[in-house]
């Protein structure tokens, strides 16, 4: 196996040692609560991915997968493995691709924060579907696969999975503006302008649609497990942001890259489907007739997503961020929001790719 491949298939690592909990308390709760749990625990961390750590765990002939709070000081609400047991459990037999559910424990003494226990799916994660190794059509597979897993979960009717009072159903995005403006304001470790700029437009022109629905709130091919073989999605993973919410945005961020990693690129060459052609097939799965103030959605996910970013700067600082790659990632906050206010005042110049 390749680096490469080691990487698509999100390789595990020693439990790192800051990740470290008790294994054979660990094992005593899943004889106790895990159906058909049985043999010694044998624990391997995932290399990929900055916020919840999430680890590999064999027993006897199974594979489970368990994702927990990191330790340390958290931001209030943000690592909340209990909404995304909640959401799995909840469409485990809808029709939106999903891994299965088993436990969660709330307790924090088992190992030392909240955890939950769900199914192991034997796929690939595509952490970067913009290039890598893929033939064109492969490369197109998978941005329409995407699209039809985000598509299938925004039609899903909350009320019939018991998911009415998973959020509210109003005003989604003033809500969130007002969280990630303060989130970025708590873990701000420099000037930013273009926030300061977002910041005071987006609340003052919030379009008019309160379209409701599931929303997983940070839908990116990488956050989808494709099928070992075939080029479909067998599970949307990392719900740690889901609630009710506006879908529009929510697909947005999804076709993020269109205005940022793909800016200037060939889509033909490359497979991808061009951003209106990707709009119109959301559209047509989700049965609407278009999408109105798009650059907006598209400026707003970026701006959360620069938010997320200074987070993730600010977690990296403070000693709790799971990941080594995670400093990277956090010094590209200032870009995003250059590139999300570019959405708005056109008379930003941004490089080509």
């Amino acid at each position: 196996m390749t680096d490469f491949q080691a990487h698509e298939n999100t390789g595990t690592i020693v439990v790192q040692d800051r990740h470290k909990f008790d294994v054979a308390a660990l094992r005593s709760y899943m004889q106790e609560h895990v159906s058909g749990f049985s043999g010694e625990l044998e624990v391997r961390e995932f290399a990929g991915g900055q916020s919840n750590p999430t680890y590999l765990l064999n027993a006897g002939n199974q594979q489970y997968v368990m994702r927990r709070k990191p330790p340390g000081k958290l931001l209030k609400s943000a690592h909340a493995v209990d909404r995304e047991y909640r959401v799995l459990s909840a469409l485990q037999d809808a029709d939106v691709p999903t891994a299965r559910t088993y436990a969660l424990c709330e307790d924090d003494s088992v190992i030392g924060t909240w955890f939950y226990i769900m199914e192991y799916l034997d796929g690939r994660v595509i952490w970067d579907a913009t290039a890598g190794p893929y033939s064109p059509q492969t490369r197109g597979e998978f941005w329409d696969a995407a699209n039809d897993a985000l598509a299938k979960l925004h039609n899903i009717d909350y009320a019939s999975v018991g998911l009415s009072e998973f959020g509210k159903h109003t005003d989604y995005i003033a809500r969130q503006l007002t969280r990630w403006a303060g989130q970025y304001e708590y873990t701000k470790t420099q000037e930013n302008p273009y926030m300061d700029s977002l910041i005071e437009y987006l609340p003052n022109n919030i379009p008019d649609d309160d379209s409701c629905t599931i929303v997983h709130g940070d839908p990116q091919i990488s956050n989808m497990m494709m099928h070992a073989e075939r080029n479909e999605v067998i599970g949307i993973l990392d719900w740690e942001l889901s609630t009710l919410g506006n879908p529009l945005s929510d697909f947005a961020y999804l076709c993020r890259p269109y205005r940022d990693a793909l800016r200037g690129a060939d889509l033909t060459a490359l497979g991808i489907p061009s951003e209106e052609a990707f709009v119109e097939a959301y559209c047509q799965r989700t049965r609407r007739s278009g999408i109105d103030n798009w650059d907006y959605y598209l400026a707003f996910n970026m701006f959360k997503l620069a938010a997320i970013l200074q987070g993730i700067a600010k977690r990296v600082l403070d000693g709790t961020a799971a990941s080594g790659h995670a400093q990277a990632a956090g010094a590209g906050a200032l870009n995003m929001s250059k590139v999300a206010w570019a959405q708005i005042d056109k008379s930003v110049k941004l490089d080509e790719n």
